[in-house]
């Protein structure tokens, strides 16, 4: 039997990166699959395809997580179609890196509002469905810059580590209904992303992980598949760093 045979998951902004890697991983072992996008309905109906093609259920829904009133709209049209919610990932997230001396309020609360305030949205109204059935886990992203900040990027860390609370706190909240909540804080993941980033800050980036080479969103995904199976039925209020040994 498949690891998750018979969930059903929502992941945010699973059209690229590590939320499309999650997404798959999950399909591959039998989770039924509602994720969202912002912009971009093709790439989102290719995605659906490719999840469809491992015989589960698979719907994109266009939906902003930072929205409050958006988030809510959203479980409860996922609730609608697929029956429950048993996990959730909150990925949806941004970065508008800069200097302090040179970051606008707007960037330093878009950044907020997308990466840490979503989260937020989405937990607060998943809640009641999985209190009702007694059973859940939930899985926020956070980042290695959540942990150990970075020079350029003090709204991403500030995101990343509220992540880091929140998840905790919600743990402790929500433990007596066996709902679980963790973190996982990715180091240095190959995406189209950081594919951007150039050759020259590729390599600073890899002399700073004991490994040797930069994660695949594979990786990541792995650690949430144990986080959303029943392999992880006594973890809750951890965070899990993937990060090739960078922060140890």
């Amino acid at each position: 039997m498949k690891l998750l045979e018979g969930k059903v998951a929502l992941i945010t902004g699973a059209t690229r990166g590590i939320g499309k890697g999650v997404a798959v991983k999950f399909a591959e072992q039998g989770a039924q699959v509602a994720f969202t996008y912002v912009s971009s309905p093709d790439r989102a109906a290719e995605v659906e395809k490719e999840l469809a093609a491992f015989g589960v259920k698979a719907k994109g829904y266009q939906s902003d997580a930072a929205d409050y009133a958006q988030a809510e709209k959203l479980i409860n049209d996922v609730v609608a179609e697929f029956g429950t919610i048993d996990i959730v990932v909150n990925n949806a997230g941004i970065t508008r890196d800069g200097l302090l001396m040179r970051m606008s309020e707007e960037n330093f609360q878009q950044v907020i509002d997308v990466n840490l305030k979503s989260v937020f949205n989405i937990t607060k109204h998943v809640q009641r469905t999985m209190l009702k059935q007694r059973s859940g886990s939930i899985i926020n992203m956070s980042s290695v810059v959540g942990v150990n900040g970075n020079a350029g990027q003090s709204n991403y860390a500030a995101s990343k580590a509220g992540i880091i609370g929140f998840t905790k706190s919600i743990a402790k909240e929500l433990g007596s209904r066996n709902i679980r909540c963790n973190a996982i804080a990715p180091g240095f993941i190959a995406t189209e992303m950081t594919a951007e980033l150039g050759e020259d800050v590729m390599q600073g980036w890899l002399k700073g992980i004991p490994l040797g080479r930069p994660g695949e969103t594979e990786d990541v995904a792995n650690v949430c598949l144990f986080l959303a199976s029943d392999l992880s039925a006594y973890v809750s209020g951890q965070t899990i760093n993937v990060c090739g040994a960078m922060l140890t």
